[in-house]
This record gives structure tokens, sequence and C-alpha cells, in this order.
């Protein structure tokens, strides 16, 4: 497997602070790192030489020259990195910089779920997106999400949509590229996309909400993910929301899973109507106020929003962000989900700012490449 060989020491810092909060003057790097501004500028001289980072106008008048000073800005463009998001039957791919901005898009589908097929899958998904990279230079690493739990950074211990059990997924890889290459749980991923480039770049708590397959939590508090095993459970998919909904497949009555997945929502609407339907054809047909159709989705946007205002309670979140490829719900259920938020919330408390993510799966797949650029950014533990 390829090597990772992120910047050490005080240059990390510095090539950490630059990304996120690009450009800075030097005074305000030194101050960010603690380093006297002639040891900034022993310091980053190499990596501008290098093409690194970059000296950018419109900084304000450094009065000790007389002239403006000149910002520190990273180059986005001097690394590459593609992200894979993989689900039970397709990949997902984008092309990102360093700064996570997608540059380019591709899909297969998966037809074979057998490990080594999907591997070579990914690798030749990879390497469709890496020729359109700028000047031709390879890509600095491949970040893969999926659902289950991730083990010892290269296993796939369970992954349910593929029905993975134990498969050393990133040797498989590793054996056919020498890209540096990372696994990681597809909500992990996701929140920390959030967190390093998204909704909740700036807040010290956020939480993360998303409905699709099935319904995911991802929580940061005191600017750090909060990680656990569990994660990969789904664990708030069983939270207990109409007490009169629907049984879910382990027989609880009006949790999340049995009102607020995409499944559960285009059978309890294709029942109501009597045909099947697709999700955005159960979401059209309740935003054009088909009576059955409205009664499942508005039902759905109150669970929804019981499931906001709870989370809410418990963590204390600066904002909300929704996700996932339902999360058009939340549009067309707006009035419902409000309504049930509100009931939940104490009158006097903050209002809750909720940011909806795009509902499409190439989300995902950048937050499998945000993972990839925190490793090469932070390096490995």
């Amino acid at each position: 497997m390829g090597e990772w060989r992120p910047l050490a020491g005080p240059s990390r810092q510095v090539a950490l602070e630059i990304l996120l909060d690009g450009p800075l003057s030097r005074a305000e790097l030194s101050r960010r790192v603690g380093l006297s501004p002639g040891s900034l500028t022993r310091l980053t001289k190499p990596m501008v030489e290098s093409g690194l980072l970059v000296e950018v106008e419109g900084g304000p008048t450094d009065a000790r020259v007389g002239r403006p000073s000149q910002p520190l800005e990273l180059d986005a463009h001097a690394h590459h990195f593609v992200g894979i998001k993989l689900t039970g039957d397709s990949a997902i791919g984008v092309l990102t910089t360093l700064r996570a901005e997608v540059i380019a898009s591709a899909e297969r589908p998966i037809t074979d779920p057998t490990p080594s097929v999907v591997a070579d899958l990914v690798l030749e998904l990879t390497d469709e997106l890496a020729v359109q990279v700028p000047a031709g230079t390879p890509i600095t690493g491949l970040g893969i999400s999926l659902g289950g739990r991730i083990g010892a950074g290269s296993e796939v211990r369970w992954g349910p949509y593929l029905n993975w059990v134990d498969v050393p997924f990133g040797d498989i890889l590793a054996a056919h590229t020498d890209v540096p290459i990372v696994l990681t749980n597809d909500l992990t991923s996701l929140t920390e996309a959030t967190h390093w480039f998204g909704a909740g770049r700036n807040a010290d708590r956020f939480v993360l909400l998303t409905i699709g397959a099935g319904v995911g939590y991802g929580l940061v508090v005191h600017n750090r993910i909060v990680e656990s095993p569990d994660v990969t459970l789904g664990l708030i998919g069983h939270h207990p929301l109409l007490p009169d909904g629907p049984r879910c497949d382990r027989g609880h009555r009006g949790c999340a899973l049995s009102l607020l997945t995409v499944g559960a929502i285009t059978e309890q609407v294709g029942a109501a109507i009597g045909r099947p339907v697709e999700y955005d054809e159960a979401l059209d047909l309740a935003a054009k106020d088909d009576p059955a159709a409205r009664e499942v989705i508005g039902r759905a946007g109150r669970a929804l929003g019981k499931l906001i205002a709870a989370a809410a309670n418990f963590t204390m979140p600066e904002l909300v962000v929704l996700g996932g490829e339902g999360v058009r719900l939340a549009e067309v259920a707006d009035r419902e989900l409000l309504t049930a938020l509100h009931a939940d919330r104490h009158p006097s408390a903050a209002e809750l700012p909720i940011v909806l993510q795009p509902a499409d799966f190439s989300e995902w797949a950048r937050g499998a490449a945000v993972v990839a650029i925190q490793t090469f950014v932070l390096g490995t533990e």
C-alpha cells in the first residue's frame, strides 16, 4: 500500500490553518501557531518554493516596510484526491482538490458484490477520475467509504449493504495500486466533510442527521467528531418517535427506521395509493396535495421534527445539518417538521438553524475524499 507522507510539526499546523481558514497573513499565522515572524518565514519559505503555499495580494499594509503584506494561501490544486462511496448496488466517485472542491464525478453499477470484483471496479473508477487531474500528476490519496464497521484502517469488519464480513478490502486494493488508501465508515466521513469544509465548518457543536437507506447520526462537540464503534450500528434509527406509527423489522413501533427511510416512505405511499412509487414521485404527489401521499409524508415530517428536537435537546448544538438521499423530505414536509420540532422544544430555547445538504450520493463520495485529505494533512494515528 502507498505510504502517506504528511507534513510534520509546525509545518503541518501552518498548512492546516491555511487549508481551513486561508488566506492568512503572516502575523495571524504567527499568532495561531505560536512562532516568531522570523521562525515562521523560515518555516514557510520551502512550502512556498515547493508550490504548496502561494503569496496573494490584498493584505493590509505592513507598517515595517510600508507596502501591502502578502497573505499566504494554499494552492488547492497542488494535490488531488479521489473519494468513492460504495452502496449495495453502485460505486460513486469524485475527484477533488486539497480543499475538497469536486472537479469531476463518475458512477459505476455494482452487479457482483464479491470483494475482488468490487476492488477492480474501484480501481477502474479511480483511474477514470485520475486522468482528469490537471497536468496529469498522480493523485495523492484514495478514500473509500461504505456503511458498516471498519477495523484496523483497511478491513471491513461488517458491511451489511454488500454482505461483507471480515473482508481485508484495503489490502486487496493495495495489491494493485501504489496510491495511499484509507477506508472509512460513510457516516463518519460525511460528518468530517461537514466539519472541515461544509455547513459545520465554523461550529463548535453541530449534529448531522441523514435519511436514506437508513437513518444516521453524527456529532461534533468542541470542534471534534465524537467517535464510537456504535456509530456503525445506526442506533438512532430505533429511536421511538410516534407511538401509533408502523413497525420496523425488529418490531419497534413508530421508530425512525419505520418512518423516515426511503424504503419505508415508498412502501407506505405505494400502499396508500395502490401502486408502487419511487421516492421522488412519492414526494411529488405529497407536494401536489394528493391526500394519501400527503398523510404519509406529513407523518414522516412530524417524525423528523421530533427526531431533530430530541437530538437538539440532548446535545444542544449550534445547528443541525440534514443530509442523505432522502433529505428532500424536509422541504416537502417543512410545515409538519417545524410544528413537531417546536412542540418538543422549550418555547424559550434558542432558535435552531437547520441546513440541508444536497440529496445525492456524490456528497458521500466527497466525504470519503475528505478523510483521505485529513489523513494526508494530519497523518495516521
